[in-house]
C-alpha cells in the first residue's frame, strides 16, 4: 500500500460537476493499493498517519498530528502510484490491485482512518475520472509504502 501525504490548507474532489467531498485543513490522501495488500497494512497505515507529527505547534515547529489539530482529511484512489516505468515511456500497471481486491481495502481503509480521527473522512469516487483541488500547505508533502516499513 502506497500514499502519497499532502498536508492542505483545504481541499476538494469532483465528478464532473459535482463536488464529492471537500475539507478544510488536514491531510489529502493519495492511496494506492496492490494485490499483495493486506489488513495488517491499512492498520499499520492508518495509525501512522494519525500519529505523524506534520502540523506546526505555538512556535512554528512541525510538531502536531492531524489528531492534535482536529484536521480533517480525503482519501482518493490512486492506482497510478503503481506504475511500472522500467520498460519504454508508456507506464505498466500490472502492480496495481484489480477491483475486486482494491475496493474492499479502500474503503476498509477510509473506515479505519474514520475512526481513529474520530470523524468521517472524505472520499473520491473508485475508479471515477476525479479532479482533485488543494492547496499544499507548506509544502508538506510525504510518500509511505508499506513494504518499507522495516
Amino acid at each position: 500500500m502506497r500514499t502519497v501525504i499532502q498536508r492542505v490548507k483545504k481541499a476538494s474532489v469532483r465528478v464532473g460537476e459535482s463536488e464529492v467531498s471537500s475539507i478544510g485543513p488536514g491531510l489529502l490522501l493519495l492511496l494506492g493499493i496492490e494485490a499483495a495488500d493486506t489488513e495488517e497494512d491499512i492498520l499499520w497505515l492508518c495509525h501512522k498517519i494519525l500519529g505523524l507529527r506534520i502540523f506546526d505547534d505555538e512556535e512554528g515547529v512541525m510538531n502536531k498530528s492531524i489528531m492534535d489539530v482536529n484536521g480533517e482529511a480525503i482519501v482518493v484512489s490512486q492506482f497510478t502510484l503503481y506504475a511500472s516505468y522500467k520498460k519504454g515511456n508508456r507506464p505498466s500497471w500490472i502492480r496495481a490491485a484489480g477491483h475486486e481486491h482494491a475496493v474492499p481495502m479502500y474503503k476498509r481503509f477510509v473506515e479505519v482512518l474514520s475512526e481513529g480521527l474520530g470523524k468521517p473522512v472524505g472520499t473520491g469516487v473508485f475508479g471515477a475520472e476525479m479532479q482533485v483541488e488543494l492547496i499544499n500547505d507548506g509544502p508538506v508533502t510525504i510518500c509511505m509504502d508499506t513494504k518499507n516499513r522495516e
